[in-house]
C-alpha cells in the first residue's frame, strides 16, 4: 500500500505526456528551407502599418516580386497520418453555439491573417476540432495535438497544405515556456 501514492504519480505523469513538439519547418520540404535561407529580406509593411485594411487581403495577400518559395504547397510526404503536437498561432473560421472555435488555420507567428505576405500554403495547417476552444486572444500561442493529413485546402482567406484533426489544443501555459 506504500507504493500506492508513487503508482498514482507515475500514472497521472504519464496521463500529461505529450507528443514532442513538431517544427514548423518539418512541414517544409528542404528545398523550400534551402530557398528560404537565400532569399532577400522581407518588409511586412501591410496595411496595419498605416491602420487601414483591405478586406480582399486576409492570407492571400501577395506582395509583389517575392521568390515561388513563399506560395509553395509543396508538402512532406512523410507527415502524411502522422500523429504530431504543434504550436502556433489561431485564425478562427467557425464557432460553435457555445463560441468555441471549431475550426481554424494554424499559422507560425501571430498576426498571419493581416501581415504581407502571408506564410506559404505549406506553413498554414486547417484545423478541424469539434470540441472546440474558446480563443480569447488570437495573438495567444496554442498547442494542437492531432494526426496531420497532407490536404489542399483553399477558402477566400486562404490556401493551406496541410490539415489537422485534433485530438486536443490548449493555450500555451507559462509553464510550457
Amino acid at each position: 500500500m506504500r507504493y500506492l501514492p508513487l503508482v498514482l504519480l507515475l500514472i497521472c505523469g504519464l496521463a500529461r505526456a505529450e507528443l514532442p513538439e513538431t517544427d514548423w519547418l518539418d512541414l517544409m520540404p528542404e528545398s523550400d528551407q534551402r530557398a528560404l535561407e537565400q532569399m532577400p529580406e522581407i518588409t511586412h509593411n501591410g496595411p496595419e502599418a498605416d491602420g487601414t485594411f483591405d478586406s480582399k487581403g486576409g492570407l492571400k495577400q501577395q506582395q509583389k516580386g517575392l521568390p515561388a518559395v513563399m506560395y509553395s504547397a509543396k508538402t512532406v510526404p512523410s507527415m502524411n497520418g502522422k500523429k504530431i503536437r504543434i504550436g502556433g498561432y489561431p485564425v478562427p473560421l467557425e464557432t460553435d453555439n457555445a463560441g468555441r472555435s471549431t475550426l481554424f488555420f494554424l499559422v507560425p507567428y501571430p498576426g498571419a491573417c493581416i501581415h504581407v505576405p502571408p506564410p506559404p500554403p505549406n506553413q498554414l495547417v486547417l484545423v478541424r476540432y469539434p470540441k472546440g476552444i474558446a480563443l480569447p486572444d488570437i495573438y495567444e500561442p496554442l498547442w494542437v495535438n492531432g494526426t496531420l493529413k497532407i490536404e489542399q485546402v483553399s477558402n477566400d482567406l486562404a490556401d493551406a497544405a496541410y490539415a489537422l484533426d485534433a485530438s486536443s489544443a490548449r493555450m500555451v501555459e507559462e509553464g510550457d515556456l
